[in-house]
């Protein structure tokens, strides 16, 4: 089971790597001193396990997830932490954008709104590629 549990955390680290890069690497690192297991957790599961499956690309997992906390409408952190990540895995602003305001169909105006301040504000970082 051991053996288990390291593959997974090794695989999630990884997928996180590749996704989230630093960004990804300070959540992990600011769980220490609070929540270490929590942090191993959320390697294991989220990355290890659900985005390390075939199925789903990474762009098409990212947007699901910049959708999911968009609609969610109280986790910006955790938003802007995945715009980047859509970023990074080839999504484009416009596609980012147009996913966020899709949101208003399904979570409100309101939702929507929180989820375009947080887009514009990664967007201004300018740490993305310049994507359409």
């Amino acid at each position: 089971m051991t053996m288990h549990t390291n593959d997974r955390y090794q695989r999630g680290l990884e997928k996180l790597r590749e996704i989230d890069g630093e960004a990804g690497e300070r959540v992990l690192h600011s769980l220490e001193d609070i929540a270490p297991d929590f942090a191993r957790y959320l390697i294991e599961f989220p990355f290890g396990d659900i985005y390390s499956r075939p199925g789903l690309d990474l762009k098409s997992r990212e947007i699901a997830v910049v959708a999911a906390l968009t609609a969610l409408g109280n986790a910006a952190p955790q938003l802007k932490v995945h715009i980047q990540g859509a970023l990074n895995v080839g999504v484009g602003r416009t596609e980012i954008v147009e996913t966020i305001m899709q949101m208003a169909v399904y979570a409100g105006f309101p939702a929507a709104l929180n989820g375009l301040f947080a887009a514009k504000e990664v967007f201004a970082q300018g740490e993305m590629p310049a994507q359409a």
